[in-house]
């Protein structure tokens, strides 16, 4: 009842913006808007919209984290977040040490990126609507579809021709459904089916340099499906923390190739910069709501929260994470408020950061050029659910439970950072 009210009181709200009342997403989307005019006018409504509804937001946050502290105690779990490191497979000891890692790379990431987009931009701080504005003055240009088949292909046959191959199967026999049309449902999927047939991918191509990615991203998933098949039907699915591997590690194969075939130095930077921002909102910004979720459950059981005190949570886990050149003004405050997953499936964003940090890591040894990379990661992809994520990063030489292993994954951001920073001085 309290996730349908949460539901029901965010799907009512409306957003005053450009003279158009919006619902949330179409008003979060223009905070990518390119006038900085309309960004700035969203936020606000955001801001004011989040605080007039406070007080219900502060009752469904208080009433679920006290039913989950019973509903733990109950059950035995000691911490917080036990529930879902069980459900997820996952060591609490794993979990610590990516989040000690990525807390500690804070300044070599996301503050040292959005320094370098502040001074992009003209200024010392950005506002915090901002953040994810695209950067000035860049045209990309549009990538026919033929050549998105043909850069993914090429990118994978350049890692392995029988990747390539099962990827080509894809186009060959129609399992894509690519272009957009009224009614489509939006974003993009790979669907396993059953491992007696075979998955479909659905995007929806337009032509920018992301729907490429996108692509490689959702052949990379349709891959790993067909690999998997044979384990059958109850052992095809992979577990959460290595669901991601194929398709975020296809992803990284076009990523640069794409880069590597685009000259142009803004277009380059603005790829590049594009990428790390993906990077950023997956790894940096998913470990501070973890982090904020932990805080507000471990408050929660020395009795009930104000607003004022769930404001107070956000902004100083938001400012250790994104940094003093991200200017966090009291607009800012109540934006705790509308993130679903806190709501619906509390701890369970340090998913996404797992995820992509395990697959940096893996990227990681293979630029490293190790003979057998290929086999060893075949193997990983084929063994679908059968096997736990720790045996089969073993024959790579990584071990998730080392802070180590996470830098590596860290360290590929740093490196395409540290690329952004070298155009500045070239």
């Amino acid at each position: 009842a309290w996730n349908r009210l949460f539901d029901g009181t965010i799907a009512a709200l409306r957003f005053p913006v450009q003279g158009e009342h919006l619902t949330l997403e179409p008003t979060l989307n223009k905070l990518q808007d390119p006038d900085g005019s309309v960004r700035q006018e969203a936020a606000g409504a955001l801001s004011e919209v989040f605080r007039a509804n406070l007080r219900t937001f502060t009752l469904i946050t208080n009433t679920l984290a006290k039913d989950k502290e019973i509903s733990d105690r109950w059950r035995g779990f000691k911490d917080v977040a036990d529930a879902r490191h069980l459900s997820n497979r996952v060591e609490p000891e794993v979990v610590a040490a990516m989040v000690e890692a990525v807390q500690a790379a804070y300044p070599r990431l996301s503050h040292r990126y959005y320094r370098l987009k502040a001074k992009w931009f003209g200024v010392e701080a950005l506002p915090y609507w901002d953040r994810n504005a695209p950067l000035p003055k860049v045209d990309q240009r549009t990538i026919p579809w033929s050549e998105a088949r043909d850069t993914v292909l090429d990118a994978y046959r350049a890692f392995s021709p029988q990747m390539a191959d099962i990827a080509q199967t894809f186009f060959d026999r129609n399992w894509i459904d690519a272009p957009t049309r009224p009614g489509k449902a939006p974003g993009a999927f790979a669907h396993p089916t059953v491992p007696s047939a075979h998955p479909y991918v659905l995007v929806n191509y337009q032509g920018k340099p992301r729907d490429v990615m996108t692509l490689a991203h959702e052949l990379g998933h349709g891959v790993h499906q067909v690999l998997a098949g044979p384990n059958g039907a109850l052992m095809a699915p992979t577990p959460l923390t290595l669901a991601e591997t194929a398709s975020v590690f296809g992803e990284m194969l076009t990523f640069r190739r794409l880069l590597a075939g685009t000259a142009n130095k803004s277009q380059r930077r603005a790829m590049l910069a594009a990428k790390v921002e993906d990077m950023i909102n997956t790894v940096v910004r998913q470990i501070a709501f973890y982090v904020f979720e932990r805080k507000v459950h471990l408050a929660r059981t020395q009795g009930e929260l104000t607003a004022e005190q769930l404001n107070g949570l956000w902004m100083s886990v938001q400012a250790e994470s994104l940094g003093p050149a991200i200017a966090l003004d009291a607009g800012y405050e109540p934006f705790w408020a509308y993130i679903p997953h806190f709501i619906h499936s509390p701890f369970y964003v340090y998913a996404y950061a797992f995820g992509d940090c395990l697959v940096n890591s893996l990227y990681g040894v293979y630029a490293q050029a190790e003979d057998g990379f290929v086999e060893r990661y075949f193997a990983l992809l084929s063994a679908g659910g059968a096997k736990p994520y720790g045996e089969l990063l073993a024959p790579f030489g990584l071990d998730a439970r080392d802070p180590g292993f996470w830098q590596i994954g860290l360290s590929m951001i740093e490196g395409m950072i540290a690329e952004l920073e070298a155009m500045e001085g070239a």
